[in-house]
């Protein structure tokens, strides 16, 4: 907490928070657009690669191990869209900015990973059920297949590890996004193998542990990113630093009657209500108002501040009908 309050008396003392400066941002910024630009050429070469395999082995492991690939494509599609709809602001058509379009672009990323899932679950038990498996692999084929698998594997790690290096959103559901194909190679691989050398339905079941895990990892995806979404509250700790904040600004302020922070997408909405005295001129009161509302949008995590100025707080709250 005092560390909150430091960083509030350092902006209200120097006027800016401390952090990257304006040349390393943008050296930031070039280097999530490779990562994003890298992970993408990846994918399309890995996916070509994992056909090929899914072709030589008929494993339906593997085979799911191939969708989720060409899903990658998918993903990457959505997030380079999300990134560059944000990169592109309209202040007529959205006022408010595009920062939700990141985490609905991820909300529907990880919807279709879980439909694909399902959809293996199902193949894999009408497989189990029908009794149709007859799984072998020549010592040729299970070559191409180890090769290809481990070469993958080995790929999807290196841009895991680069990507997770990065604090942007986006950047790190591709990081997400290369740790589950690694998880998923390595089970398709090993399903694949037990199947040919011990018995056949190891296959099948191999798959659907696959399509369970990506059902419930993207499961988890959803439900974060719908409370990005919804407009969930800042944390009490978040919170008690905006009241430090506005309540040092000026010394006119008599009183802080709300404070609000709550997530719009990525980032958060604020809403401060702060007291004035009743007979003070419109002009010195409206430079006390703006000048916070600035300070609130100079801290990174805030998109939009709106600051209500009153000279008595013991009114019922404003916009009360929000909560009956």
């Amino acid at each position: 907490m005092l560390e909150g309050f430091n960083e509030m008396d350092t902006l209200t003392d120097r006027g800016f928070v401390p952090g990257m400066s304006k040349e390393e941002r943008e050296k930031t910024a070039r280097n999530e657009t490779f990562a994003i630009r890298i992970s993408n050429v990846a994918n399309m070469v890995l996916f070509a690669a994992k056909v090929y395999a899914s072709v030589k082995s008929g494993s339906l492991a593997i085979i799911a191990s191939t969708l989720d690939s060409l899903l990658d494509l998918l993903s990457g599609f959505i997030l380079w869209f999300t990134a560059f709809s944000m990169q592109t602001p309209n202040p007529y058509q959205y006022p408010i900015g595009k920062k939700r379009m990141q985490p609905l672009g991820i909300l529907v990323f990880a919807s279709v990973m879980a439909t694909l899932g399902l959809q293996i679950i199902l193949e894999s038990m009408r497989t189990l059920i029908s009794d149709e498996s007859d799984f072998n692999l020549t010592k040729e084929q299970e070559r191409w297949v180890v090769g290809i698998m481990v070469f993958v594997t080995l790929v999807k790690l290196v841009l895991m590890l680069y990507c997770r290096s990065f604090t942007n959103e986006i950047v790190k559901a591709y990081a997400q996004d290369h740790f589950f194909d690694v998880i998923t190679n390595i089970i398709g691989l090993i399903a694949a193998l037990l199947a040919n050398y011990i018995t056949d339905w190891i296959d099948p079941v191999g798959a659907m542990i696959l399509a369970l895990y990506t059902i419930r990892t993207w499961s988890m995806t959803v439900l974060e990113n719908v409370n990005s979404l919804v407009g969930k509250s800042a944390a009490p700790e978040y919170l008690q630093k905006l009241t430090y904040l506005c309540w040092n600004h000026h010394k006119a302020v008599r009183h802080i009657d709300t404070v609000r922070a709550y997530t719009f997408g990525s980032h958060y909405f604020v809403e401060v209500d702060i007291v004035l005295p009743a007979d003070m001129p419109l002009q010195e009161a409206h430079d006390i108002g703006e000048s916070l509302q600035e300070k609130l949008e100079l801290l990174p995590e805030i998109e939009r501040a709106f600051v209500h100025l009153d000279y008595e707080y013991s009114h019922k709250p404003e916009h009360a009908q929000a909560y009956q």
